[in-house]
């Protein structure tokens, strides 16, 4: 596990090496084992190692035979080995046991279409000497970051935005269409970033640069119009075999390695397929919440316990989530409204206190449509049919607002009115404002902005696989897989890992089973009002029925409350009149309303009031110059 960076110029002018340093050292924490660096003509590039596999001869860059072929790689290829063993046979000679290598070699083979073959988390660049091109890539489901920045005169790559800012020919200004996504999705989504002019490499794309001219291309999408016929006791069969493989590949490591636990089903899921595999008792790692409705130790306890894991937990007082905060503030060099990157970050420093690794159940609510919202939009279909729209809104509506606020985690009366607001919209719309904080009459308001082209939330909420769905709640299952999933949930790991020099591994990401469960019929994934219904019956031999059958529970802080006690004084000064004078984007009069709605309970505002508090702490952060 890495950061790299990069330039690239259109001519062969010389890079500065110290430019290369300085991008480098501000990715540190991603790699605080070794450094690394390649200047040439036209090209600089910059690497800091966190060593997992091959400690001794895997520094990087990576180097061809005759010196052609140079790459700098950032994640892990967990079929490396059956890769490198088939570049053996056709005469490939290996330096190192480091699966970088296979990069090089592969890339010698078959040029870019080698990406198809790769099975792992990564973004890389690649520098072929001989044709003076560069080959930036990215994993397939975007667990790996990486940005770049193009102008008349060259190419420049990071990590993750910090290192481009260091670049002194990058004018980082903030893009005000990118702050109304923000607003809206409490991410700004790819190819775009928060900056003009700096954009995200998107998830399963490569980038060809050659002579100034960039090329972007896809290598590898969902295939939705081919469907498994398999039934269901076969199909969970082969979703086992999967997911047991798709662990066992990803332990191999030089370093220890432990395993997220939180007792639901897909933690759970994959400690017991590692529990299964690894030759020795496993590590296991989860948190404490002194909040009762956050809480969750019933449920890894007794996974932990079923399994015989080597466990280790710890509590985590409100003093330790709020002492955490300036902490994210300080490496969240984007805007993230999630406000779980708060304990994902306390996670991965506990953890990393142990291991240098660890496996995690990201992704399998939107692998196997385990979020509440998809039942929601069933139901949403059949209240849009049966309901009137007048007495929605003369009569159910403003009953709904009236019920009295909890602050409690993902509590009754919020998810009512969440979904009462959004009901009569398209489902797409829907998605994206159920998930999200802001919708755009709101952010009008917000910016003081009579802007009123957002044909960008359309383009955005409709993707072309969607095509080839005939069930409408699935496709907004592949909005969150093309959107959510990569823009929240695996930045926020990401982010929150690296920051702790920490490496986590996404089984449930394994293409093989991405490929498998989106083959089959999506009744298969929700029947009824049963989330995740094929993964449950896989697992309902080998896992507590407590854990199979218990309710979801985010991730998530008690903010709602805080931001009436312990962080209230913290959200003043935050929005104090002064601080919002000086940055002059957000209607002071409108937050007040917020917060005086909130305050005296009025209103539930936490994702609306977070999703502001992290933007104000961000923009005096990372928009400083001497950041």
């Amino acid at each position: 596990m890495c950061g790299i960076c990069g330039i690239c110029f259109k001519d062969k002018r010389p890079v500065d090496l110290n430019i290369i340093r300085s991008m480098n050292n501000a990715l540190l924490p991603r790699g605080p084992d070794d450094e690394g660096y390649y200047v040439s003509s036209g090209v600089g590039f910059g690497m800091r190692r966190l060593k997992v596999i091959d400690l001794e001869t895997g520094n990087q860059p990576i180097i061809n035979e005759d010196g052609s072929i140079i790459v700098v790689y950032n994640g892990e290829i967990y079929n490396f080995l059956e890769l490198k063993n088939d570049l053996i046979k056709k005469g490939h000679i290996f330096h190192t046991r480091t699966d970088t290598e296979v990069l090089v070699h592969l890339y010698e083979e078959e040029g870019a279409d080698f990406l198809k073959k790769l099975n792992g988390m990564f973004a890389f660049a690649l520098w072929d000497a001989k044709k003076h091109s560069l080959l930036l890539a990215r994993d397939q489901t975007g667990i790996k970051p990486l940005y770049y920045f193009i102008n008349k005169d060259c190419l420049v790559f990071g990590s993750e935005l910090k290192a481009l800012l260091r670049c002194p020919f990058i004018d980082a200004n903030i893009d005000p269409v990118s702050i109304k996504k923000y607003l809206i999705y409490e991410y700004v989504p790819s190819p775009a970033s928060i900056f003009k002019n700096i954009n995200k490499l998107p998830p399963a794309h490569f980038m060809l640069y050659r002579n100034g001219e960039p090329a972007l291309k896809n290598y590898w999408a969902l295939n939705l119009e081919k469907r498994n016929k398999m039934q269901m006791p076969e199909a969970e069969e082969r979703l086992r075999e999967l997911i047991a493989d798709s662990v066992r590949i990803r332990l191999v490591s030089d370093v220890p390695i432990g395993s997220f636990l939180s007792g639901g089903i897909d933690s759970s899921t994959i400690s017991y397929f590692m529990a299964r595999s690894h030759p020795d008792k496993i590590k296991t790692f989860s948190i404490v919440f002194d909040d009762p409705s956050f809480d969750e130790s019933r449920y890894f306890r007794m996974i932990s316990g079923g399994l015989g894991t080597d466990h280790h937990e710890r509590v985590m007082t409100s003093k330790d989530l709020l002492n955490a905060i300036p902490a994210v503030f300080n490496f969240l060099d984007e805007p993230l409204g999630d406000a779980s990157i708060v304990p994902t970050y306390l996670l991965s420093g506990f953890t990393k206190e142990n291991v240098t690794v660890a496996l995690s159940g990201d992704g399998g609510d939107e692998l196997f449509a385990g979020y509440p919202t998809y039942i929601a939009h069933n139901i949403a279909r059949y209240y849009k049919r049966f309901i009137p729209e007048i007495l929605h809104k003369r009569v159910i509506l403003p009953l709904v607002r009236a019920i009295p606020v909890s602050f409690d985690n993902i509590s009754f009366d919020f998810k009512l009115k969440r979904f009462m607001e959004f009901a009569l919209l398209p489902p797409h719309l829907r998605n994206v404002f159920w998930l999200g904080s802001f919708v755009p009459d709101e952010i009008r308001d917000l910016l003081q902005d009579d802007y009123t082209n957002w044909d960008f939330i359309e383009k955005q909420a409709i993707i072309p696989e969607m095509e080839h769905c005939p069930h409408e709640t699935e496709k907004m299952q592949i909005a969150d897989f093309h959107l959510y999933l990569p823009e929240d949930i695996l930045t926020k790991v990401d982010r929150a890992s690296m920051a702790c020099s920490l490496e986590v591994r996404i089984p449930f990401l394994d293409p093989r089973i991405i490929e498998f469960v989106w083959s089959l019929p999506f009744s298969m994934k929700l029947r009824g009002l049963k989330t995740k219904y094929i993964l449950k019956n896989a697992m309902s031999n080998l896992l507590p029925q407590t854990v199979i059958r218990r309710r979801k529970k985010g991730f998530g802080i008690p903010v709602a409350k805080w931001f009436s006690s312990e962080l209230k004084e913290m959200l003043m000064d935050t929005f104090s009149e002064s601080r919002l004078r000086n940055d002059g984007i957000f209607n002071r009069r409108y937050i007040q309303k917020l917060l005086s709605e909130h305050f005296s309970r009025r209103a539930d505002h936490r994702k609306k009031l977070w999703t502001l508090f992290v933007f104000q702490n961000w923009m005096e952060r990372w928009t400083r110059a001497d950041f």
